[in-house]
């Protein structure tokens, strides 16, 4: 029995759709945050704004009214209802939505911060979105369609040796051990690069001025748009233990790189 993935969204209507709902619920708090719109999740680095909020508010019906049956999975739903995590693993195609990636930068006032949404079925990314509301910036893909930002197609150039690999390292939510390993290694690489927003991480790696990222938190709303994004450009995702990512996937340390030979060569440097 075949089974077939169901049709894939227009690319650019999403990207309207994602643009125009940035504007009209995150900018106008950008840096005009009361303390009444910020509040703490788990801790003080783990922030909800008025903003992620409001836009997963007005995102959630209009990308599920482009496929009738799909569903949605909101960083901010979740938040409220961890059974909203289990639709991933349902059978309607799913919308997965973080409304405002790098929140704590945003709560800052600084400009390190974007939207992600996916479009997932059957544990697979058919596409991606990552929307930067200050810069204009959009990446956008999907499967077998390859990876655009701003218009232009993107297609990685040949890979460079590890002490020229400029990148995204996190030692956030990992064991001591492998903390002191990476800060020991990193010196060895061409410089680390880690804006505390996946998405920005993501887009600086499609653009060309980043060659791997690393993390070891894997929410789907984190990276299964990125991950997309990177391997239609020609790179390769995987998890330490050699894993494929897919947005199910959701333990172990995480390692982008822009084509699987440097996957490679950063996972036995960075962790042996």
């Amino acid at each position: 029995m075949t089974v077939t993935s169901p049709p894939i969204p227009d690319l650019d209507r999403v990207s309207a759709i994602i643009a125009e709902v940035a504007q009209a619920a995150i900018m106008p708090y950008f840096q005009r945050l009361r303390a009444q719109d910020i509040r703490e999740k788990t801790g003080p680095t783990d922030l909800v704004t008025a903003a992620d909020e409001e836009a997963e508010r007005m995102l959630t019906p209009l990308l599920a009214a482009l496929v009738p049956g799909s569903v949605v999975v909101g960083e901010e739903a979740v938040s409220a209802d961890l059974r909203v995590l289990d639709r991933i693993h349902g059978e309607e195609p799913v919308w997965i939505i973080d409304p405002v990636d790098g929140t704590i930068n945003f709560a800052a006032g600084k400009p390190a911060f974007a939207v992600i949404v996916a479009y997932v079925a059957g544990g697979r990314t058919l596409a991606g979105w990552i929307h930067d509301p200050v810069t204009g910036r959009t990446a956008q893909g999907a499967v077998g369609q390859g990876a655009w930002l701003d218009g232009r197609r993107i297609h990685f150039d040949e890979p460079v040796p590890l002490p020229r690999m400029v990148g995204a390292l996190s030692t956030r939510f990992c064991s001591d051990e492998r903390r002191d390993r990476l800060e020991d290694r990193a010196p060895g690489l061409g410089g680390i690069a880690y804006l505390s927003s996946a998405a920005q991480e993501y887009l600086r790696m499609l653009e060309g001025s980043s060659h791997f990222s690393l993390y070891h938190r894997l929410m789907p709303w984190d990276h299964a748009a990125g991950v997309l994004l990177l391997a239609e450009a020609g790179g390769w995702s995987a998890t330490d233990n050699g894993v494929p990512y897919s947005p199910t996937v959701m333990s172990g340390t995480l390692i982008n790189a822009r084509d699987r030979e440097s996957w490679t060569l950063l996972k036995e440097y960075l962790l042996g």
